[in-house]
């Protein structure tokens, strides 16, 4: 056995199982708890390590070799442990360990990049339900439809293995081992290899909040993971300021590393980070961030962060007393939009109102709270977010959690009804905050997203009554007859039934409503104002009715309109609104309606364009009820002119015989 300065010289991670061409394997953990640590290899004898000061035990195995089997023996006990750093469990969680050897994965990416977070359109998959197979290799086989779609990044659900077959993955155990139930260690890269070649990001979403609470083993090597100091709503909090904290921190800032080094993924999306306590001098957050931009070496990588109480330090940079991240979920967005979209606001929607002006804030500003009081959770909530770009934010209408929330976790379009939709698709997909769909939106998946979770013994009543009460915030959950209906998280049939069914895509209305998003992501992409807006400035909006709204692009190549009405028909001969004008010599064309009827609508109503002065048109505005049309101004042509022209003449026709009558 070597000495610890040469063991710990030779490893990429300061922890963990790690073969070394011609030596072997080398193992280290930390163990305080203990004195005496041994790893228990297949058909070898035991390899004690030695004891490192800080707690540390390492050694190195001769006859270990990548693909072997293993265990640690603490303190001679009768019980084996998993490694808590293994990188593959492929008997599950309370299994064995295996070695895995990264380097072993021909990659054909070195000209790849990465990715910013300018222009990105993100897809939120679950790997398990995103096929019938629920497999990497069957999700790679999607990799192609997704490009072809619009997508740009794909976000990926916890992956660190978890007890049991199936599960969302937010009860993971094994943070550095992806869960066999997907497939092995080079599967998922050959997941990322492929995205990459077709010019896909891919991050992966981690939970750095909690563990789970089966085959969580790391109290058996340190009581210093979690603390008491800090209260959690899913288990006990981990400890990233409390004594002992250094190996906790070492522990999370190494599995970032893990991720971005040796599975090349393009970024991460940090989990409820509000649950993320830590006063050290410095965060946890801007420590993993800063250790994951070096384990990216000269590619870019993609900093997304979850964070209810919306404080915007996250994604402001190190020098400016932030933590360097790059982007925020904006679960304002969703709220408003679904409060307009089902019309009820309760629990925590209480704060919203769906109403228009909240839409125009979401899409200049990104949060709406930003320290303001909120009823719901009678204190303030959020931090000022004014300078921000629109970059900054994530926006969303479905998503897993929010989908999971309405008790049968029914998707929005069932909620709302397509037009209404459609329209706020639009604005989803054409605002400049980044857009994110999730599996299955595109074409109005009828297969809902509940939460399922794959335990025994007591856990799964455990964890249905501890769900139940969770969605009882809702009023509308609380009663008992709906109660009834929901499925229980632990039965096979509640993960079966919220796998896609892809017949779908391509038949009836869920082909148009497919189609709508397929146009509207190249107008995004494509589109030399769209697919420009980084900047708040170059947006404004007003309100044009009771429930429309007008937001301006404003671009030197021509400003872009759209104009969304989630209410009744809206027929306006008077447009007191400067946003509504067209540039001298030129009308606003058409270039898109979610009521055209190849997306499934009932026909798109002229826009017509007409005035005094036909060199200084005005605007007819006939917008049809919950609906969405995209604008851009086109030069006047001499059709336009002799059209103007006649309309004019009929009105002053009018006019005169009414001044005659009179």
């Amino acid at each position: 056995m070597n000495s610890t300065g040469e063991q710990s010289h030779d490893r990429f991670l300061p922890v963990g199982a790690e073969y070394q061409p011609g030596r072997g394997v080398s193992f280290r953990v930390w163990a305080p708890r203990r004195k005496r640590v041994e790893v228990i290899l297949d058909n070898q004898p035991p390899l004690l390590l030695n004891s490192e000061p800080g707690g540390y035990f390492s050694g190195i195995s001769g006859k270990a070799k990548t693909g072997s089997l293993y265990k640690f023996r603490l303190d001679g006990g009768d019980n084996l442990i998993p490694d808590p750093i293994s990188r593959f469990q492929p008997d599950g969680v309370h299994g064995k360990s295996q070695v895995v050897d990264p380097s072993s994965f021909k990659w054909s990416d070195s000209g790849w990049n990465g990715i910013t977070a300018n222009g990105q359109i993100i897809y939120e998959l679950h790997v398990g339900t995103f096929t019938p197979e629920g497999t990497w290799s069957a999700a790679s086989s999607k990799l192609e439809y997704l490009k072809s779609l619009g997508i740009t990044c794909i976000e990926v659900m916890p992956v660190g293995d978890f007890p049991g077959e199936f599960g969302w993955g937010y009860d993971g155990v094994a943070l550095f081992a992806p869960t066999r139930v997907y497939g092995k260690p080079d599967d998922f890269r050959r997941f990322v290899n492929d995205a990459h070649s077709l010019g896909l990001g891919v991050i992966l979403d981690v939970v750095y909040n909690h563990l789970g609470p089966d085959g969580n083993y790391l109290k058996e090597f340190s009581d210093h993971y979690f603390t008491k100091k800090h209260s959690n709503d899913w288990g006990e909090s981990l400890n990233f300021d409390d004594e002992g904290s250094a190996g906790v921190r070492e522990y999370f800032i190494s599995n970032a590393r893990h991720w971005i080094s040796e599975y090349h993924l393009d970024g991460i999306r940090f989990d409820a980070t509000h649950a993320i306590i830590d006063f050290s001098h410095e965060h946890i957050l801007s420590a993993i961030a800063k250790a994951a931009r070096s384990a990216a070496g000269n590619r870019s990588i993609y900093l997304i962060a979850e964070s209810e109480t919306q404080v915007a330090r996250i994604v402001r940079p190190s020098d400016a007393d932030g933590y360097g991240l790059d982007a925020l979920w904006n679960d304002d967005f969703h709220h408003t939009a679904m409060v307009s979209l089902t019309a009820r606001n309760e629990a925590y929607f209480t704060d919203y109102q769906g109403k228009p002006q909240e839409f125009i804030s979401c899409c200049k500003y990104g949060y709406l709270f930003q320290g303001q009081f909120s009823a719901w959770q009678s204190k303030r909530r959020g931090t000022i977010a004014l300078d921000l770009s629109p970059t900054a934010f994530v926006n969303y209408i479905q998503n897993h959690d929010q989908i999971a929330n309405f008790g049968s976790g029914e998707r929005a379009h069932q909620l709302s009804g397509l037009a209404h939709f459609k329209a706020l698709t639009a604005l989803l997909l054409l605002a400049p905050q980044t857009p994110l769909l999730f599996q299955g939106q595109e074409f109005a998946a009828s297969s809902p997203f509940q939460y399922f979770a794959d335990h025994t013994g007591e856990l799964p009543s455990l964890i249905r009554k501890g769900r139940l009460k969770e969605l009882s915030q809702f009023p509308s959950n609380s009663h008992p007859d709906m109660q009834a209906q929901m499925r229980d998280p632990s039965d096979r049939s509640t993960f079966e039934c919220c796998k896609l069914d892809w017949a779908q895509r391509d038949k009836g209305w869920h082909a148009k409503i497919y189609a709508l998003h397929r146009e509207l992501l190249a107008l995004r992409k494509s589109d030399p104002v769209f697919s420009r807006v980084t900047d708040r400035r170059h947006l404004d909006g007003a309100v044009i009715g009771p429930d429309a709204i007008v937001l301006r692009f404003f671009h030197d190549d021509g400003d872009r309109m759209l104009l969304f009405n989630f209410g009744v028909d809206l027929h306006m001969r008077v447009l007191p609104e400067p946003l509504l004008a067209v540039a001298t010599g030129h009308r606003w064309e058409i270039m898109l309606s979610t009521e055209d009827p190849k997306f499934g609508g009932n026909g798109i109503p002229p826009l017509e364009t007409c005035g005094e002065d036909w060199r200084l048109p005005g605007v007819n505005l006939e917008l049809p009820g919950r609906s969405a049309v995209v604008l851009k101004p086109a030069p006047l042509t001499k059709d336009d002119e002799e059209r103007y022209e006649r309309l004019f003449r009929e009105r002053e026709a009018q006019r005169q015989k009414g001044l005659a009558g009179a």
